[in-house]
């Protein structure tokens, strides 16, 4: 394709009109199909922010040995010998070629392709690409995807040659690096000189590199020089463009106005009625939130604290500062169990008589049509000044009296739709606290959240008791049944015990289960003929029936696929300890509060992330009797998925498991999950590593919205802007 070609998709401002130019345009649809199907990049600018991971040297040779097995690689060797054997029992043949980096050797494999020996001949080099696995003890690549290195060299070029860095690309699936960076070319080559958004000084004065000079060297770069410097470039740039956008946000929901709610007679009222004293934590945070109440500015607080710190109370307290000026309060729940929990602990909490002044109503899509209608009729005319429900509050034919408050329950399982949703049924604008249990590092939260301003809450009440945790093999049978005798032991105590499983029958899967991000190995290991179908809550309950060690105990299922009534009816029964074990899917991972449960096993335990294995550990501890939890696995001493479950054994600080999820799974999986459940779209940028780094464009960013953007700088965070707003 010409330049002219592209120029006639392009405008005066290259950049963000490559935003809109489609791949298809550029490298046909059929390379544009498998972009966007393996890599998600529909757009030419998405394809130019498609960074190298890294980058080899011609005449480097990569570690063999260093390769994690199952992990995708690309590896720069020099070929020992091919040789062609034939099939014993049936008809064709396996090239087998060995590659060696020096040291260590892995073996290629093309099945029926006879006639690539011809070019994999001993002495070539050059880059193998694909999934390191194993087959009879040795290293083994299936399949591999190739590119071999010129073997007739100009001796005077040889160095250079030799030293030219190659861009290894995140790939997947049919796109191999090099087709990556082919495909890159074809786009470089045909660009113009991009715009630049930035003036000149500000690149000056920050030692940046201009936009269009970063992009191309970050891609082709001829020395080590180059690379490191244009991604450095590129990197602050996508800091100072968060930053901007997050600061701007902020600093546009300072406009806005807020009607001010003071505390009175019924927060009094309330804090005589509680049996306990609020821990500093709760005081702290309480204050906080009272002062936004009284600012005339929307709230925009994210509250993140441990399993059992008390967010929940300090949300009620809100509730009963807005209720004395009669303004109403939603808490907007995840699950129908979740809410349900929540209506019952608020009716707990309160009392009788605060609970009939604040009028409290459950919402779910399950209610009945009267009862709905009654709902419906005691929101709308402020009788209720407290609804607590799930999505069913989105719905258009539901209108507030005088919506003040709402209290968002683990914000990333809703989407930025319905968050808006609910906001919007504030005659002004509503003030808004965010809860999540899910415990997030500070520089990753200004990163996420910096928009909103953060309380956390570290101290767990008074009272409660630690949770010792066991990781039990199966190749040990005689702990796994001293597990269950240890939960009947629990039940004769008077306690009760959850059983936890990843499915709920076969390979059906809960809508709220397993995080296919935190989950690293479900996915393949569901795929393996020989692999051992994953615990299945159905069938656990009928076998625990049977289960000698739990004879005459009462038993209970929970899982997504009952209706509302069902799930009300078995969490009832817990409650009142009618039943001792409640076999169940993740369904019970948030918000599910039952103090005299004391035991949990969680079966399959390697098939749950390190974040959702505290959070459903957190069910338990809640009383004031110690706790303990099994976690049951099949997983091999040393793998990756014992090291998570060790690091759960070892410590219940959830800041502690933060930080080692983030240097088990990497902060982008991570970031994801916290921002809505996908991958992180941070580019070049990490969040632990470049903290300074975020702080430094944090404060640029403040300084350069007082001073005022120019029209291309605003249009970069607007675009920015757009493009979060696209992916949420």
């Amino acid at each position: 394709m010409s330049l002219v070609n592209l120029e006639g998709f392009l405008g005066d401002d290259y950049w963000m009109d490559l935003a809109q130019t489609k791949l298809a345009n550029l490298l046909g649809d059929r390379t544009a199909k498998a972009f966007e199907k393996h890599l998600g990049l529909k757009t030419a600018k998405e394809l130019l922010e498609h960074y190298p991971r890294r980058y080899l040297r011609r005449g480097e040779l990569t570690a063999i040995a260093e390769i994690p097995i199952g992990d995708s690689a690309t590896i720069v060797g020099e070929v020992v010998s091919a040789s062609i054997r034939q099939l014993k029992g049936r008809s064709g043949s396996i090239l087998e070629v060995l590659v060696s980096d020096g040291k260590s050797q892995i073996s290629l494999a093309f099945f029926n392709q006879a006639w690539r020996q011809k070019d994999l001949h001993a002495g070539v080099r050059g880059m193998f690409s694909g999934k390191i696995g194993i087959f009879s003890g040795k290293l083994q690549l299936a399949h591999p995807d190739y590119e071999l290195f010129e073997e007739e060299i100009d001796p005077g070029l040889a160095l250079a040659w030799a030293e030219l860095p190659i861009p290894i690309y995140p790939a997947s699936g049919s796109l191999s690096t090099w087709k990556i960076q082919k495909s890159i070319a074809i786009i470089l080559e045909q660009l113009p000189k991009i715009s630049d958004p930035l003036d000149a000084g500000l690149i000056k004065a920050n030692k940046l590199m201009a936009l269009d000079e970063a992009l191309r060297l970050v891609h082709e770069p001829k020395r080590e020089v180059d690379w490191v410097r244009a991604r450095a470039s590129l990197r602050y740039r996508e800091a100072l463009q968060l930053q901007l956008q997050l600061v701007q946000k902020k600093q546009e929901a300072l406009k806005v106005k807020a009607d001010i709610r003071l505390p009175g007679e019924l927060l009094g009222l309330f804090d005589k009625l509680l049996p306990f004293e609020l821990t500093q934590g709760q005081q702290q945070v309480s204050q906080e939130i009272e002062t936004d109440l009284a600012s005339g500015s929307p709230m925009h607080r994210l509250l993140q604290g441990e399993v059992g710190s008390g967010k929940t109370l300090v949300a009620l307290r809100a509730v009963l500062a807005v209720a004395e000026s009669l303004g109403q309060s939603a808490i907007l729940a995840p699950t129908e169990v979740l809410a349900s929990q929540h209506y019952q602990s608020v009716l707990e909490t309160l009392g009788p008589d605060l609970a009939a002044k604040l009028g409290v109503r459950l919402l779910t899509g399950q209610l009945g049509t009267q009862e709905r209608k009654r709902a419906y009729l005691d929101i709308a005319s402020g009788k209720c000044l407290l609804a607590i429900g799930t999505h069913a509050l989105f719905t258009e034919k539901l209108s507030f009296f005088d919506l003040a408050f709402v209290v968002i329950d683990e914000q990333h399982r809703f989407g930025v739709g319905q968050r808006e949703a609910i906001r919007a049924k504030g005659k002004t604008a509503p003030h808004v606290l965010t809860m999540t249990a899910t415990p997030i590092p500070r520089t990753m939260a200004i990163t996420v959240f910096g928009d909103l301003e953060i309380s956390t809450l570290t101290e767990l009440p008074k009272g409660r008791q630690a949770i010792t945790t066991h990781v039990v093999t199966l190749a040990q049978p005689a702990l796994v049944s001293r597990v269950w005798q240890r939960v009947a032991e629990e039940v004769a105590l008077g306690r009760q015990a959850f059983v936890v499983c990843p499915r709920i029958e076969g390979k059906v899967a809960e809508e709220t289960e397993i995080d296919p991000e935190e989950s690293l190995d479900l996915e393949d290991s569901l795929e393996l003929e020989d692999s051992v179908a994953p615990a299945a809550a159905a069938e656990v309950f009928e076998a625990l029936k049977v289960n000698p060690a739990l004879a005459g105990l009462a038993l209970g299922l929970l899982h997504g696929r009952l209706d509302s009534d069902q799930k009300s009816a078995v969490m009832q029964a817990f409650l009142a300890n009618e039943t001792n074990v409640l076999v169940a899917t993740t369904i019970i991972e948030v918000g599910v509060n039952v103090p005299n449960a004391t035991a949990m096993v969680i079966l399959d335990a390697d098939r749950f992330g390190i974040s959702q294995l505290h959070q459903l550990r957190g069910r338990i501890g809640r009383g004031a009797d110690a706790s303990i939890c099994f976690l049951v696995t099949n997983a091999e001493a040393g793998s990756l998925a014992m090291e998570r479950l060790d690091a759960v054994a070892a410590t219940t600080d959830g800041f502690k498991l933060s930080e080692v999820d983030l240097e088990l799974r990497g902060e982008g999986d991570v970031l994801g999950d916290i921002q809505s459940g996908g991958r992180s779209q941070l580019k070049l940028l990490r969040v632990i590593k470049d903290a300074d780094l975020i702080s430094e464009a944090r404060k640029l960013a403040v300084e350069l919205l007082e001073r005022g953007l120019s029209p291309e700088m605003n249009a970069w965070v607007e675009e920015s802007r757009a493009e979060a707003l696209a992916r949420s």
